[in-house]
């Protein structure tokens, strides 16, 4: 279903210079010239100015004039300087609505040019993961908090190495720039060494030391990588992340826990134990969603939060990307308004019958 946003606001924005000046007019025509009106005629090039170019706004402007000329003319006032000082107030606002239009069109195409230099760094960052990779299926969707952007910062990627897919899905503490650039930092590193690392602790251990190099002031990066080779199974290993929601063939669904939560990347520092690898059964005809937790964490009118075990029955459609965009239509429709936080969405589907070469494109 595709939600399609009303038209309402800007065509009552672009119709009301005409309607304060028709209002002008039929009150100055029935009340007669005394109620003082004429100067409000004003109203209708700063209104104008609102939407639409300078063009737009100096022929409302002129609209404006001739209609207080008309109006003075018929009422008699241009034998008195009322009649004269409402002209130059019509004058006065055309012209600085003018000006405000021509800076406001300016604004928009400095914001469309920043736009398009987002979406270039959207491409260069979190670039379209592979239709196809092994034994899978993939499909992602990504909603930034921030709003007129496109990235933030959570992360995914997949990589169809020598040592079987391979998987990265994270969540920057943080928000803007800076969690954007730590992002770029992860997902390259992990870019690197997804191919270089046989194993799947080494390769969280060289995310560690990277994440480690950069990040201050306590700053820490929550993520979960999942490796999954040709044995039915996917190996997870989990930094402080949201545990992912895998859906068997039979509809059913689960979170897979991992035996101890270690702390995010970042934090290695502070002590404690890393993240002990842990499998889990991973069969032809199973999903696997992994996310962050602005997904879970997006709340209704009431507070509560999204019930993503419940709604597991919306990911059965046959086409990967339709189930992952109902899936993000459900959650838009209970959040109820903007996202507070990033959602990334990650969906793997093992194909029946697909039992590729793990790192080999279907």
């Amino acid at each position: 279903m595709t939600v399609k946003k009303s038209p309402s606001g800007p065509v009552v924005l672009s119709w009301t210079p005409v309607a304060a000046m028709a209002v002008v007019a039929v009150v100055d025509l029935t009340m007669g010239p005394g109620v003082g009106l004429l100067p409000l005629v004003s109203l209708g090039p700063a209104f104008g100015s609102l939407v639409g170019g300078w063009r737009r706004t100096a022929v409302i402007g002129l609209a404006a004039l001739l209609l207080c000329v008309g109006l003075g003319m018929y009422n008699g006032l241009f034998d008195r300087p009322r009649g004269y000082t409402a002209m130059l107030s019509v004058a006065g606002v055309t012209g600085v609505g003018i000006a405000a239009a021509v800076m406001r069109s300016r604004r928009e195409a400095e914001l469309a040019s920043v736009r398009s230099i987002a979406e270039a760094a959207q491409r260069v960052l979190l670039r379209p993961v592979p239709l196809t990779a092994g034994p899978l299926h993939a499909a992602v969707s990504y909603t930034s908090a921030v709003a007129e952007a496109r990235i933030g910062g959570d992360l995914y990627e997949v990589v169809a190495s020598p040592h079987g897919v391979r998987v990265i899905v994270g969540d920057v503490q943080g928000k803007g720039l800076a969690a954007v650039e730590t992002a770029a930092r992860v997902l390259g590193a992990f870019r690197e060494a997804a191919y270089d690392e046989e194993d799947l602790v080494e390769l969280g251990e060289r995310l560690e030391r990277s994440v480690a190099r950069e990040l201050e002031d306590e700053k820490f990066v929550t993520a979960i990588l999942a490796e999954i080779g040709h044995d039915h199974r996917v190996v997870l290993l989990n930094y402080g992340h949201p545990a992912p929601l895998l859906v068997h063939g039979d509809g059913t669904a689960d979170f897979p826990e991992p035996p101890a939560y270690a702390l995010p990347l970042g934090l290695a520092a502070h002590g404690g134990p890393g993240p002990d690898p842990f499998p889990v059964p991973f069969r032809p005809g199973d999903q696997l969603l992994l996310y962050t937790d602005g997904v879970t964490e997006a709340r209704d009118e009431r507070g509560g939060f999204y019930p993503l075990a419940e709604r597991a029955h919306l990911l059965k459609d046959p086409d990967i990307h339709r189930a992952l965009d109902a899936l993000r239509e459900d959650l838009v429709r209970h959040a109820a308004g903007p996202h507070h936080d990033d959602a990334a969405m990650l969906l793997l589907r093992y194909q029946q019958g697909a039992d590729a070469t793990p790192g080999t494109p279907a």
